[in-house]
């Protein structure tokens, strides 16, 4: 009889040696992943610039300038030409102009090497003059 619980502690030993193996293998993986996750992260710093200029019809208009999901801009325009110069700083860029009285919003594609953007609002409608 001594001998059948000799062989259940030798089993419960391997069970415990093998479940311990399993979970030290997946902590190390896990591990692995997230260092490997840190190294590709790094700051990309891109030299183009984007010059975004309002020109006529925006006076006295409330306007808040985005690029991407970026807050550049939100005040209101007290003359014209209002003119900033932004870096390019994501792979893709879109430019919104929302007017905050009638939140109504437009989008413009950016073009990755950077440029001079020219708006001009007529009525309810902005226009991109020249890139």
């Amino acid at each position: 009889m001594a001998h059948h619980l000799n062989t259940n502690k030798q089993f419960m030993r391997m069970n415990f040696i093998l479940a311990f193996a399993v979970i030290f293998v997946v902590v190390l993986f896990v591990y692995m992943s997230f260092r490997a996750q840190q190294g590709k992260k790094g700051v990309v710093k891109y030299a183009e610039t984007y010059r975004i200029e309002l020109a006529g019809g925006f006076v006295g208009d409330s306007i808040s300038l985005y690029i991407n999901d970026s807050l550049l801009v939100n005040k209101t325009i007290d003359e014209v030409p209002f003119a900033l110069t932004v870096n390019r700083f994501d792979k893709e860029n879109t430019l919104i102009i929302v007017e905050n009285i009638s939140e109504s919003m437009k989008l413009f594609p950016l073009s990755e090497e950077g440029g001079n953007y020219m708006f001009d609002k007529s009525g309810e409608e902005i226009s991109l003059i020249n890139r």
